[in-house]
This record gives structure tokens, sequence and C-alpha cells, in this order.
């Protein structure tokens, strides 16, 4: 199963991640990490461009892999997650841009209805990421719904990267990034895969609010089903879990996830 940490906000959460990160860069200068979007990564990636810069860490060899894209937005549009990537990760880690990939880069916002390009964007990406080495660390959000990634329910646990179609919740809880109006929403996705995302070596999943209760519910404690993406993370065997007390207020062994966390020894980190 997951490790669970349950901490008091998003910034103890990001500074958990952050050391974590920082302390494989430091041993790994060309660490590849797995980048997500959407607000719950948000204050981990400052709290490792503090460290970083704090540390002065060499991070000019590192390279990254985001987990998804919006289908036919421009690479140029601000919620793109091109955009969004280099936005909240590159520039704040100062990263060489040349060495972080999206998924929807080679596409650069190609319509729908180019199947054979759009087609052959999934598995390019999946051979990218091993050509280099595999993901180290991969960050995760996770939707109302259970989703990772943009992996609905009903995706199956054995996927790759590829297209898929976006749920009418996961547009509702995005239009908050498209002035609001669903209708700005893209339909349409490139999303790595369940079986892509459980190929990292270290996967740490961010959940915060009693929005996400159920789902964290879900993921740790539940059945491991299609029908709640995230709940695969119990088939991983260094899998993380940093959730706030909310997030966490329905889970049925939380007093266990805390002794465990208290006792752990300091050389085995996260």
């Amino acid at each position: 199963m997951a490790e669970v940490i349950i901490v008091k906000n998003e910034e103890e959460a990001g500074e958990i991640y952050g050391r974590c990160v920082a302390d494989l860069i430091k041993a790994k200068p060309d660490a590849v990490l797995g980048l997500a979007t959407g607000s719950s990564p948000l204050a981990a990636y400052r709290a490792l461009a503090k460290i970083v810069h704090e540390e002065h860490i060499d991070v000019s060899k590192v390279r990254g892999f985001a987990l998804d894209e919006y289908l036919g937005l421009p690479l140029t549009h601000p919620e793109s997650y091109h955009s969004t990537i280099h936005r909240t990760v590159v520039e704040p880690l100062g990263l060489d841009p040349a060495k972080v990939h999206v998924p929807g880069d080679v596409l650069n916002g190609a319509p729908l209805e180019d199947g054979d390009k759009i087609a052959a964007a999934g598995p390019a990406y999946d051979s990218a990421i091993e050509a280099a080495g595999g993901i180290d660390v991969q960050i995760l959000g996770i939707g109302t719904d259970g989703h990772i990634g943009f992996n609905e329910p009903g995706s199956s646990l054995a996927s790759g990267t590829r297209v898929k179609t976006l749920a009418e919740q996961t547009r509702i809880d995005n239009a908050r990034f498209f002035d609001n109006d669903i209708n700005q929403v893209p339909t349409h996705c490139i999303t790595q895969g369940i079986s892509t995302v459980l190929k990292a070596r270290h996967l740490v999943l961010l959940a915060f609010g009693a929005g996400k209760a159920e789902a964290i519910e879900e993921t740790v404690e539940g059945g491991v089903s299609a029908f709640c993406p995230a709940s695969a993370l119990q088939l991983h065997p260094h899998a993380t879990v940093i959730i706030d007390e909310e997030a966490a207020s329905r889970l049925r062994h939380k007093d266990y996830y805390r002794y465990a966390y208290a006792h752990k020894p300091a050389w085995q980190g996260i």
C-alpha cells in the first residue's frame, strides 16, 4: 500500500516534496521529473524552487515530462499545459526548456481530425520517457472523481499515453482556469496512461481539502479499480500520498498512518 503522510497544510506538503526532489537532484544531476499541472502541486514547486536557489543546486541537466495536455489549444495559449509547466516549473526552477517535454508539444494545437498525427504522439511520448531512462519522481494531483493525469474513471490500468475524452465533471472543475466558462474547456486531451505512470520509480500524490476526501478514501483504502484510476497506486512499490486533515477525513486508518510516519527512520526519506 502507499505511504500516507497527513500534514497541516499545502506548504508542509510542499516542503516534504521539495526536500525529496532536491536530494534526488544532488545525488543524480540528470534526474527525470514527472510533472503535473493543477493547483495541488503549486506549493510543492515553490518549495523545490526555494531549496534549489538557497542551496545553489545545479539543475542544468534535469529532465522533465508532463502528465498531459489539452487537445486543440496552441502551445502559446496561457492555459495549455506547455505554457503552464513553463510558467510554474521551468522558469522558477531555472530548468533548461529544451529538456522539459509535454505530450502535446509535437501537436501544437493540431485538430482532433488529424487522426494519424495525434495517434502517433502517444507512443512517441512513451518512447521518449523510456529513452530518458524513465521517470524518477512523478508528482500527481487527483480529481474529485479519482482521476490522475487525465485518466478518467474507466481508464484501463494497462493504458499507455493516448487520447482521452474529458469527463464533464473534469471540464466543470477546470472551468476556473477558463474564465469559469466550460465552453472554453477542450473536450479532449492527450495523457500519460496508468501503465505509463506506474513505471515511474516513485509516485507522490498530493491532495488537499474536503472535496478530495472521497477520492482519497477510494484511492488508499478502496479496491483497485479502473473506476478510481488513482487506486492503481496500491500496485506501486514506492508510492507516497501527502494529504491535509480534510482530505484524510474519511480514512479509517489515519491514526496508523500518523503513527507509522512518526516512527519512520530518518534515513528512509519518503
